[in-house]
């Protein structure tokens, strides 16, 4: 018990987060969340840290199946010695899957190769490629959704879409979990979740304004061109 006791005091430390897309920024800053990391073991930091790698969305380019980032994120799973943290990365390896499959049919592409992607059902996804979720509903009530709003190219909502599942994923695997590395490496993985909507929302909102700002200049334009 005495080796868990930094880990013990290190959760009670971290601040509740609020439900997602309702807090505007993570519970507390990455400089705090890393001072109260440091009390990781070596071997603990390192699997964080690939983790954190793997796990980030924008290393990732979405638009086109990418047989490199699969190979990537399984090396890593071999290198995680944890079970729970093994499935975070292959639920994510799995979405991605998904997601690339439904951008390439977007783009008028044919089906995929046998033995692409990483994905229980790749197997049924070439097989009903036409139909709107690859009739995997049942398995993953979020892609229908998914599809829909990459139709109408609509990226906001479909990054919210995907965080939302990506958040609850963690917090299935979470529950299992309180005050081992485990809590600790997905109570982390969470807060990149808050901190990339948060970043999202400001970049939606940026270019709201600046939209909003061209349509107020092209607006004087007119007027003044009409004195």
């Amino acid at each position: 018990m005495e080796d868990l006791d930094p880990y013990v005091a290190l959760v009670s430390s971290l601040p509740s987060s609020e439900r997602l897309f309702v807090a505007k920024k993570p519970p507390l800053s990455r400089l705090r969340l890393d001072a109260r990391l440091k009390v990781l073991t070596e071997a603990d930091a390192e699997v964080l840290r690939l983790l954190e790698d793997v796990l980030d969305w924008t290393n990732y380019d979405l638009d086109v199946t990418d047989d490199a980032a699969t190979q990537r994120m399984r090396a890593v799973m071999a290198r995680i010695p944890q079970p729970s943290l093994r499935d975070l990365v292959a639920q994510r390896l799995e979405m991605r899957t998904l997601l690339a499959a439904l951008r390439l049919r977007h783009k008028g592409e044919v089906p995929p190769k046998h033995g692409w992607g990483y994905c229980r059902f790749t197997q049924q996804i070439i097989a009903r490629w036409g139909e709107p979720a690859f009739g995997l509903e049942r398995n993953f009530p979020w892609l229908r959704e998914a599809g829909i709003l990459l139709e109408k190219r609509d990226a906001l909502g479909l990054e919210r879409l995907v965080l939302g599942e990506t958040h609850r994923q963690m917090k299935r695997i979470g529950a299992a979990h309180h005050f081992d590395f485990e809590a600790v490496a997905i109570y982390v993985l969470i807060w990149n979740i808050f901190d990339r909507w948060a970043k999202a929302n400001a970049e939606a909102a940026a270019r709201r304004f600046n939209k909003m700002a061209e349509a107020a200049l092209q607006d004087s334009a007119a007027k003044l061109s009409e004195i």
